[in-house]
């Protein structure tokens, strides 16, 4: 006789399983990017990204209604900003190896932090203030800044983790309007329009079989992810599912290392423990203060 699981091991384990599909969509991405620019990528991937949606909207309740919004501008300011996130998340992996780039993209909660206090009226404590400084210190070991300065392209990372951060404000002022289906059927629309416009102006390639194998998988993947961590919040709260998402940069090295070869040297490494570690003081002075 099977063992009931708890609502926590069950959230955890859809936030463990978040983390590992994404990051395999992520790299399929990087893959892509050999042979496609960020618009197209994202235009064929996004023609697959409502597959899972459109499924568990006919089996749920509610049908098309659970589309409708309360907080229409929100949404769509929500919308763009994920897209603009994906689109710059592709960016970077043309530039960088996988766990680079995502251990730069993961001082989005860093940020957040930051900008709660001017844009959502949350007070920021000192130790939470320090915790953001060592992220950033951990960023800057990450790149070491040479006399020529930083490389350009770490840019398109660090801009990625901006608009994350941004694009999670922008959720937290819905939670009380809109539901998860409705939030992320939007953002995927948003990230849609963002590829069909912009493929047109950089060149458009046509995917051969296995390459709309590949972008069908990347849109599925994609879907299934942002659902499963969504189901993890319902599970079982946001604070205690938090840690499970650093489970991506483990993800990240063992398949950068397994399709490209790629290792992190010890100031990356060493960076991305401390932005790590800053993300998960955050997260354990929020649990204080709940």
């Amino acid at each position: 006789m099977l063992m009931k699981l708890s609502d926590g091991v069950k959230g955890a384990s859809c936030m463990i399983a978040a983390g590992l599909l994404m990051t395999i969509q992520d790299a399929i991405s990087k893959l892509l990017t050999t042979d496609f620019h960020p618009g197209e990528i994202m235009f064929f991937r996004g023609l697959f990204t409502f597959v899972p949606i459109l499924a568990i909207m006919a089996i749920r309740p509610g049908g098309i209604s659970q589309l409708v919004s309360r907080n229409l501008k929100g949404t769509m300011i929500r919308a763009i900003l994920g897209g603009l996130t994906s689109i710059f998340v592709v960016i970077s992996f043309i530039y960088l190896p996988l766990a680079d780039a995502l251990a730069i993209i993961f001082l989005s909660p860093i940020m957040l932090t930051a900008l709660s206090s001017p844009m959502l009226g949350e007070r920021v404590g000192w130790r939470r203030w320090l915790a953001v400084f060592i992220g950033f210190t951990g960023l800057l070991l990450m790149v070491r800044p040479s006399g020529e300065g930083i490389p350009y392209f770490y840019i398109f990372p660090l801009f990625t983790a901006l608009l994350s951060a941004l694009r999670d404000v922008a959720t937290r002022q819905l939670r009380n309007d809109d539901s998860a289906v409705s939030i992320l059927f939007y953002s995927m629309i948003a990230g849609l329009l963002i590829g069909a416009v912009t493929t047109p102006i950089f060149g458009a390639h046509w995917p051969n079989s296995i390459q709309w194998g590949l972008f069908a998988g990347a849109g599925i993947l994609n879907s299934l992810s942002h659902l499963l961590a969504i189901q993890a919040l319902l599970l079982a709260p946001g604070g205690t599912m938090a840690p499970f998402r650093y489970l991506s940069l483990v993800w990240a090295v063992v398949i950068g290392f397994a399709i490209w070869g790629d290792v992190p040297d010890t100031w990356k490494l060493a960076g991305g423990i401390l932005v790590i570690g800053a993300g998960l003081f955050i997260l354990h002075r929020e649990l204080r203060r709940e």
